[in-house]
């Protein structure tokens, strides 16, 4: 499973233009009246545009029908009608539009970059006053045109999409209940001796309009890049992920040598690998002994590296998870400035990177994603 495909059926509908209209001037003590309809406005267009912040079609996937405005009509005094206002729809990049009917590609957004625009249906024209139609023959026209009518598509949008932060650890280090405590996924939780066999994929919710998406990457077990257990299969997927969040068992006791032993499967598949911005999160320090175990860890990786963040947590009694998803937040804005300055040419990085976009409002609406059932 490299990816899962959020998807939402719509019907979109252009607006009609305005019809033109047929009035004439009359007014007193002037002689020449004559025809003075104004034309009607134009209807409003469908337009699909990318913004960056979304992760998801959830802001779609529960309104049908999107409607653009229609055109005013036009009026006296060759007043023109009011054009229609657009109607412009927002999705994610790497959304796919396609016809509902006969599952025709559209539009591709995959390779879209900044805010990029696709307009799908234009608005119908505006009619012809009956201005227009005044003749040396005809000075008194009684004819206006109707403005032309919209056109409604029914359209398939199709999202497949990687996560920004992959979860790295190894079995019952506590991955899965992170899932749930931060998103909308529910896997299955238990004490196994074995990994989750499928990866899970679960919303955080930021903020009404963005959101980030977080995996479960499974199979990583000691000699998962040679191979064994499901490492082999499931490693690859780590390589989309924006960034890396590690989770250390310690109560564990093998906990101080964890971090090292992932590090290594990691780097043994994919220098690039360990490449990627992370943080990580010293999990069950609840159990007695571990918060000690967890300073332990925290102050040898800081020794190593200064900069990755290691926070002592508890998922399970809810210790120090403000913090991590803070952590979570500020590790996806950042990694997103920086593709976007690298997409400019900039490689230059202020500490107003470092800005979180919001804390947590854990709002979802329920919605379940494809995936994330467990």
């Amino acid at each position: 499973m490299i990816g899962f495909a959020d998807e939402a059926t719509i019907e979109v509908r252009s607006g009609n233009g305005g019809n033109g209209c047929v009035a004439f001037r009359r007014e007193k003590y002037i002689p020449h009246g004559g025809p003075n309809g104004g034309d009607g406005g134009k209807g409003g267009d469908i337009i699909f545009t990318v913004k960056r912040n979304l992760r998801t079609l959830a802001n779609i996937r529960h309104k049908h029908c999107f409607k653009a405005r229609n055109g005013g009509d036009g009026q006296g005094w060759n007043r023109y009608g009011a054009d229609g206002e657009d109607c412009v729809i927002p999705v994610p990049p790497g959304t796919t539009i396609r016809d509902a009917e006969t599952d025709e590609i559209i539009y591709d957004f995959s390779t879209a970059k900044g805010d990029e625009q696709f307009t799908f249906l234009k608005g119908g024209n505006g009619g012809w006053g009956n201005v227009h139609f005044k003749s040396s023959t005809n000075q008194a026209p009684k004819q206006a045109n109707p403005g032309q009518k919209g056109e409604t598509r029914f359209l398939k949008l199709e999202l497949s999409i990687m996560a920004d932060a992959g979860l790295v650890g190894f079995p019952n280090a506590g991955k899965s209940s992170l899932l749930t405590y931060f998103t909308n996924a529910r896997p299955k939780i238990a004490p196994y001796p074995f990994t989750t066999i499928i990866p899970n994929l679960g919303v955080l919710r930021v903020d009404d309009e963005s959101d980030i998406i977080i995996a479960d990457i499974p199979g990583i077990i000691e000699g998962a890049s040679e191979g064994l257990g499901l490492g082999d299969t499931f490693l690859k997927h780590i390589t989309r992920t924006a960034c890396l969040i590690f989770m250390i068992d310690c109560s564990d006791e093998n906990y101080l040598t964890a971090y090292e032993t992932l590090c290594n499967e990691l780097r043994n598949y994919s220098d690039s690998l360990m490449e990627k911005p992370r943080i990580v999160l010293c999990n069950k320090i609840d159990v007695d002994g571990a918060y000690e175990h967890a300073v332990e860890v925290a102050e040898k990786i800081r020794a190593e590296e200064p900069e990755t963040a290691v926070i002592p947590v508890s998922v399970m009694m809810g210790r120090g998870m403000k913090e991590a998803q803070n952590q979570i937040v500020q590790l996806v804005n950042r990694q997103e400035k920086r593709i976007e300055a690298e997409e400019k040419g900039t490689d230059v990085f202020g500490a107003g990177f470092m800005q979180s976009r919001a804390y947590i409002d854990d709002d979802d609406d329920g919605v379940q994603y494809p995936g994330s059932e467990g």
